[in-house]
């Protein structure tokens, strides 16, 4: 069987067929930049000729290796950094120029940091064979995408993922799906900047609905803040901030270790990410208090036990810390989301996972095997692994990828608006 083709505005890619569809990957929706251009707005890509091979894995974002102590994620963070052209999207849909399918945007989380569309976690399959066209961005991280720089536009991965929004508005008809039916959705970092996207106007008109898993919409910095970190790491680098541009990537991977538990509290606001992250937005005002008057339909929820994740893979079982933790990183920053938003659809997570001797419990991240439809895969499993030995129960990726796929069919995923509380493995 021949491999599908699909052209588009910038060019022809080669894809792969699946059981379930077609696939293809590293698709560039803007330039990669280097040296100074890391500081920059994102640029169109100026397309190719021939034929683009869209069958391999994408390069990704420079970022460090992050440690969870007993816990595997590598089904999580994926690769590492891989060198190379990243700021591309992979596609996954039933048929390329088959109809006009509902369109979803994913986000990845890592932090801030870390993270790629390659992670086997974000397998689309599943999204194709339920009739969806499956988007995975990449985007800048760390330094180049969120480090407050002088003379540079702030949250440059926030502009990446615009620009792929606006990719998609012009291209993803060619891949079968329908540009005016698009839901961006994120986790964790990727939710928190799909808050952002609900207030920012430049994203305005560029996709429908939202859903946030486990973000929130008070966690970027103040400009203080901010300011505070690219002191600090100006400090490690021993180099002034307007010559970040002559430093190498690795540079500024190997020093964002020496970042870490920089207390970034002031007289005014608390640290929003509580310690975990160097890198969050830069905004005068937080999301959640900066939403348009009539905001697109939202789906947003969070985990019981997201805390977790931070301290019991570390051996710290205290599980009043955990709670605390999870409230001040996810649960109080969502809740003002949802109050500010004032009809979104919630949900709540709770299948706890019975990783670590069943300590895991209903961790940070926990629901996305079942947002993916991928829990029975090996690699989640095993006392070290995401879901651990237990079984999962058997409808729970039925229910909660039916409510994802619903939600950005109709804008209804099978319960009524806030205040109404959908529970998921309770």
């Amino acid at each position: 069987m021949n491999d599908p083709l699909v052209v588009t505005p910038a060019g022809v890619v080669r894809g792969a067929r699946h059981d379930t569809g077609e696939v293809y990957r590293a698709v560039p929706y803007a330039v990669t930049p280097t040296g100074a251009g890391r500081f920059a707005a994102p640029v169109p890509h100026p397309g190719w000729r021939g034929v683009r091979d869209g069958t391999r894995p994408s390069p990704t974002a420079p970022q460090p290796a992050r440690d969870f102590g007993r816990l595997d994620l590598t089904p999580y963070f994926g690769p590492g950094w891989v060198p190379g052209e990243y700021l591309t999207v992979d596609v996954h849909t039933p048929a390329a120029g088959d109809g006009k399918h509902p369109v979803m945007v994913f986000v990845h989380g890592g932090g801030f940091v870390t993270g790629s569309t390659s992670a086997s976690l974000y397998d689309g399959r599943s999204f194709a064979r339920d009739g969806v066209v499956l988007v995975k961005v990449n985007y800048r991280l760390g330094v180049p995408g969120f480090l407050d720089l002088p003379g540079a536009p702030p949250n440059r991965g926030l502009l990446d993922v615009i620009a792929a929004l606006a990719w998609v508005r012009d291209t993803v008809a060619v891949f079968g799906g329908d540009p005016g039916n698009v839901t961006v959705f994120g986790q964790s970092a990727g939710a928190t900047l799909v808050g952002a996207l609900l207030a920012d106007s430049r994203a305005r008109g560029l996709f429908r609905r939202a859903i946030m898993q486990s973000g929130t919409g008070s966690g970027a910095f103040t400009p203080e803040q901010a300011a505070r970190v690219t002191a600090a790491l100006a400090d490690v680098l021993g180099v002034a901030p307007e010559a970040f541009a002559d430093v190498p990537d690795e540079r500024f991977v190997e020093a964002l270790p020496s970042l870490a538990g920089l207390d970034l509290r002031t007289a005014t606001a608390a640290d929003p990410l509580a310690g975990l992250s160097p890198f969050s937005l830069v905004l005068p005002v937080q999301p959640a208090e900066a939403l348009p008057d009539e905001p697109v339909d939202l789906l947003i929820g969070t985990n019981t036990e997201e805390g977790r994740l931070y301290l019991v893979p570390k051996g710290n079982l205290d599980t009043a810390a955990a709670e605390s933790l999870g409230a001040a990183l996810f649960g109080d920053g969502t809740r003002r989301m949802i109050e500010a938003h004032g009809r979104a659809h919630v949900y709540s997570f709770g299948h706890r996972s019975t990783a670590l001797d069943g300590r895991l419990g209903a961790a940070h991240t926990v629901e996305l095997p079942f947002v993916f439809d991928v829990a029975r895969d090996p690699a989640l499993h095993g006392e070290t692994g995401l879901l651990g030995p237990g079984e999962v129960p058997e409808q729970l990726a039925a229910e909660v990828h039916g409510a994802w796929i619903s939600f950005a069919r109709t804008g209804d995923p099978g319960w009524d608006r806030w205040p109404v509380v959908k529970g998921f493995g309770h």
